[in-house]
């Protein structure tokens, strides 16, 4: 899965050095006030809310804006939400999916239906692409935690299933039922992950070169723009030197 962890290093960076901020924040805020309405508002007592909180976390969220998030639910507050997966193609049949969170689904359909017919691609139905990948837990580390051979033993002791070691960082695999616990253990072994979260991993890889990589990176960036989209999955592979020329 090459691809796929190339394009979550291309994330992982854009995160960090993104000037819209806010955009992020706002999105994982209405991820963690979700997480804690359908559970307990006590991340100890709700994976999901943990999770949510881990994550805003390690794009250096403030820690305010977290509690007012949490506040939100337990007071009632905010609009209801519904969580809908959108599946779709795009540039040279490239499989992506969308999630997303809404308090108005005709709007977004709309929104994200127009997204992709602008940038050259389609909107499926519900599976078209679904059957193309796994859903996984993936915890992230720095290169700097450790050699492969430490991650991995830690990875083995703390359950996860496998582990895709490069001079980027290490991207640790697990069943998606299994995140909360094995990412407890990684953290009592390795310390704070760069990112932790469920994800949608591909099992089959279409293979892109620089024009069409152009063109996919400009259909994702326009999706996360929408203030209902929570993210993007493709299942994109590249060589390096098209990573490099990016």
């Amino acid at each position: 899965m090459a691809g796929h962890s190339k394009w979550a290093n291309i994330q992982h960076r854009k995160g960090r050095q993104d000037a819209a901020r806010s955009k992020l924040f706002s999105k994982f805020s209405k991820e963690i006030t979700v997480a804690a309405k359908m559970g307990d508002p006590d991340p100890d007592k709700n994976p999901r809310l943990r999770l949510a909180i881990k994550e805003a976390k390690s794009q250096s969220m403030p820690k305010d804006n977290i509690e007012r998030a949490i506040k939100k639910a337990i007071g009632g507050d905010g609009d209801a939400y519904e969580e809908i997966r959108y599946e779709g193609y795009g540039p040279n049949g490239v499989a992506v999916i969308v999630e997303a969170m809404t308090d108005n689904r005709n709007r977004t359909a709309s929104n994200v239906r127009s997204t992709f017919t602008k940038h050259g691609g389609n909107l499926g139905e519900t599976g078209s692409v679904g059957f193309m990948f796994e859903r996984k837990g993936e915890v992230i580390y720095p290169a700097s935690v450790g050699d492969a051979d430490t991650v991995m033993m830690a990875a083995i002791e703390a359950g996860a299933e496998d582990v895709e070691s490069s001079e980027d960082g290490h991207v640790i695999w697990c069943a998606d039922t299994d995140l909360n616990e094995v990412s407890t253990a990684l953290e009592a072994e390795l310390g704070e992950s760069d990112s932790t979260k469920l994800v949608w991993k591909p099992t089959t890889t279409t293979e892109l070169n620089l024009e069409s990589m152009q063109k996919l990176m400009k259909l994702v960036d326009a999706l996360e723009d929408d203030d209902d989209v929570q993210r993007v999955t493709t299942n994109f592979e590249a060589s390096d030197e098209v990573m490099a020329a990016l």
